[in-house]
């Protein structure tokens, strides 16, 4: 499969027979347990994305419970102090919760809904994902259970406790770095067992192909505000336009570029560059990572010398993860975005 980027197709259908973006990034390499539930939620997704019953019921909620659209604002003493470009922002942490999360949880409890399930289940790291499916899962009368790490638990105590508020169990993952990419192996554990009753909701655009789909579904939602928010703004895309965005998972990025894709609008994603006096990193993409399995996708993936998951540091908890999304992948091969990355010193002086 050629590693081109199409114009009028669907950037997470850009993929062939084998769910392979590029032919080398994606995949479904799941155990035979998980083979028929993740076969059932691909054809329900597939049936309900183009189902203009259930796009209604989902822009209703979006409207009305997650609080679209949010603000388009323009940062005018930062574009004064630089002096160059304009400088906006999207302020997605209006929307109800505080972080574009939501919109994928939110999608995620309704398609439970559809599924006859009475449970849903979620990894999460900064506590976000899990702080929002705890809330969607509240609204719409579902029982939740999320998987944290032990570490993330007690650097991100304020979510912990409102995930706990929304009655909503957490379960605390002790095994390897304590961190976000345990409490996702941890949740796909889970669901393995209770797939019957549970519906599982992955937190950014990884894993089998299925959740890649749904979350970066989810998310498009803030570049479709934001496209109708540029042509209010402007009267047009602007020749120059470049969206930047912070990249971990790869779920915000996805979400606030998609609608531009068949623009001519340049995407930047910055990742986690880690402590300056450190070798570790979350950056895959900007520190040529080697391609690798990581949760059910090929990707590229920070390895070790003998090709296991290597350890990961950054003082942001939600992009502490030594893989990324397969879409920034794809994107990356076929020069359609850019990346680099940040330490902790210059993102906490900036």
């Amino acid at each position: 499969m050629s590693s081109k980027i199409k114009k009028n197709k669907p950037l997470i259908d850009q993929h062939d027979k084998n769910f392979m973006y590029g032919g080398k990034f994606g995949g479904n390499f799941i155990p035979e347990t998980l083979k028929k539930p993740i076969d059932d939620l691909t054809k329900l997704f597939s049936k309900l994305r183009i189902d203009k019953k259930f796009i209604k019921e989902r822009d209703h909620y979006f409207k009305t419970y997650v609080g679209a659209p949010t603000p388009f604002i323009k940062l005018e003493n930062l574009t004064d102090h630089l002096g160059g470009a304009q400088i906006y922002a999207k302020i997605v942490s209006e929307a109800n919760g505080g972080a574009h999360k939501i919109y994928n949880a939110t999608v995620h409890c309704l398609i439970a809904k559809k599924a006859g399930k009475k449970y849903v289940v979620g990894d999460t790291g900064a506590g976000y994902a899990g702080k929002m499916l705890s809330m969607a899962a509240k609204k719409f009368g579902l029982k939740c259970k999320i998987f944290m790490g032990a570490k993330d638990i007690k650097r991100q105590r304020p979510n912990v406790e409102a995930i706990r508020k929304n009655g909503a169990e957490i379960v605390p993952v002790t095994t390897g770095s304590q961190t976000l990419v345990d409490a996702v192996s941890e949740c796909m554990r889970y669901w393995v067992s209770n797939c019957d009753t549970t519906h599982m909701c992955v937190g950014s655009t990884v894993g089998p192909n299925i959740f890649i789909k749904i979350c970066a579904w989810s998310t498009a939602q803030i570049s479709r505000e934001l496209m109708k928010q540029v042509k209010e703004e402007f009267g047009k895309i602007p020749r120059k336009l470049k969206l930047i965005n912070c990249v971990g998972g790869g779920s915000s990025a996805a979400g606030f570029w998609n609608e531009f894709m068949n623009t001519h609008a340049s995407f930047i994603g910055v990742e986690a560059g880690g402590p300056k006096n450190s070798k570790l990193h979350a950056a895959p993409l900007t520190n040529g990572s080697k391609i690798g399995i990581l949760h059910g996708a090929a990707q590229y993936v920070i390895q070790d010398k003998e090709g296991q998951i290597g350890s990961t540091e950054s003082i942001s908890a939600g992009l502490d993860y030594p893989g990324i999304s397969p879409l920034h992948c794809f994107l990356k091969d076929t020069k359609r975005a850019r990346y680099t990355s940040a330490s902790d010193e210059e993102a906490l002086k900036a």
